[in-house]
């Protein structure tokens, strides 16, 4: 009703003036044929999303009124195009004014095909069914890559910085593509304040798998580089990696590799395992180390004290966990026992296995050691074997052994190493 009455309005706003016309210039009457409104249309689908290019075929009328069929506002103009982000049949309408009178067209279909058809799009934005909407710098090594004009490698990436490795970069099916720079920016080696990378995207299947292109003048993917046109090649595209190639000014390109953006459980668990496997020891190169307390006070207790402080026998400890499931503890020759604090024979008894999930209390995820007696860090730990991840990434953990009701707690500050 409403878009009714905004169409009349229009039209007959139309029709006024040109009575108001006609009455200067002594002419009082409206007379003349009635308009019978047409149009043609093709549809470009060599990018995506499509664009409707409407050709208007209508005969004696002054004013055009368009309804495109999707719900977008109505559009004046005599021949117009239209951008439609979503596959379907859409049916057009055109309203016509002239001296006679309006005329409507019947409506008629406008076939917006899919582009989740193709293998690249889909994973992109996961709309296939497979894939994701948001993938994040991988943090293996060759993560990002330095090619010449020629293709020769000049540099690869072995480890990303921390601030990299947080950033998100998400896609749409609607062609709307985010960033979120999560802790800082990284850029000229250093990490810096938030940048906003926001833009509509365009996508085109030309090629072997495809291009993007960013809309927005200071939009990047990756790197805050100035990449040609804002346009990105996909080299590769699985739900499980994507790689991306730009162009640069000075004609060196720059491919960078992406993994989908796990939840903060998995990312935890992935963070703790490496993937595969991953040993830890304690951080004996900062002050307090170990800290003693309860959930109210998690230092309250007692703290290990200055850098160094950690007993040699305790602090080469390794501990090591597998995606798997699996634990496994290498006292390098001695256990430091807590009760007498003293260096004594190495506990070969404290393999187990891991059950792993979401914290109970404060913490980003918990794990359990099967094994009753079993122990991380210290080995009067609570009889729980709850160790809770406070806080991970690929270098460091702080882990905190007992639930949210065990007391004493023990706070371990941990390296990768």
């Amino acid at each position: 009703m409403f878009t009714s009455l905004r169409k009349a309005a229009l039209l007959l706003a139309g029709v006024a003036a040109l009575a108001a016309c006609r009455k200067d210039t002594g002419v009082t009457s409206l007379e003349g044929p009635v308009p019978t409104p047409g149009f043609t249309v093709t549809v470009n689908t060599s990018q995506y999303p499509a664009v409707a290019t409407f050709t208007n075929t209508t005969t004696d009328a002054f004013l055009y009124q368009w309804d495109f069929g999707d719900g977008s506002p109505l559009v004046s103009g005599q021949n117009v195009t239209h951008v439609y982000k979503l596959p379907g049949t859409y049916r057009v309408k055109l309203t016509a004014a002239g001296r006679g009178g309006t005329g409507i067209s019947p409506q008629q279909p406008v076939v917006i095909p899919t582009v989740c058809d193709n293998a690249a799009y889909a994973v992109l934005t996961a709309c296939g069914g497979s894939g994701a909407t948001s993938w994040t710098l991988s943090d293996q090594p060759g993560a990002v890559v330095k090619l010449s004009a020629s293709g020769a490698t000049l540099s690869s990436s072995t480890t990303l910085n921390p601030c990299q490795l947080d950033d998100q970069f998400s896609f749409t099916n609607t062609f709307a593509y985010s960033y979120d720079a999560g802790t800082g920016t990284y850029s000229n080696g250093t990490c810096g304040s938030p940048q906003t990378g926001n833009s509509d995207f365009i996508y085109k299947p030309n090629g072997s798998l495809g291009q993007i292109i960013l809309q927005r003048n200071k939009a990047f993917i990756g790197l805050p580089d100035s990449v040609v046109n804002k346009t990105y090649d996909i080299l590769e595209a699985t739900p499980t990696r994507l790689r991306l190639q730009g162009t640069n000014p000075d004609g060196t390109k720059t491919v960078t590799t992406y993994m989908p953006q796990l939840s903060a459980l998995d990312r935890a668990k992935k963070y703790l395992t490496g993937g595969s496997s991953r040993t830890w020891t304690l951080d004996n190169t900062v002050a307090n180390t170990i800290i003693v307390g309860n959930e109210a006070s998690p230092g309250g207790y007692n703290k290990s004290g200055s850098a160094g402080s950690v007993p040699s026998c305790q602090a080469d400890d390794e501990y090591t966990f597998t995606s798997t499931g699996n634990f496994t503890y290498d006292a390098k020759g001695q256990t430091f026992v807590a009760i007498d604090y003293t260096c004594q024979a190495a506990r070969t008894d404290n393999n187990t296995t891991f059950t792993f999930g979401p914290a109970s209390g404060a913490g980003l995820a918990q794990f359990v050691l099967t094994k009753p007696g079993s122990f991380i860090g210290v080995t009067n730990a609570p009889t729980s074997r709850i160790y809770r991840i406070l806080s991970i990434d690929d270098k460091h953990m702080t882990l905190r052994a007992g639930g949210p009701s065990d007391d004493p707690q023990f706070t371990f500050m941990m390296v990768a190493k």
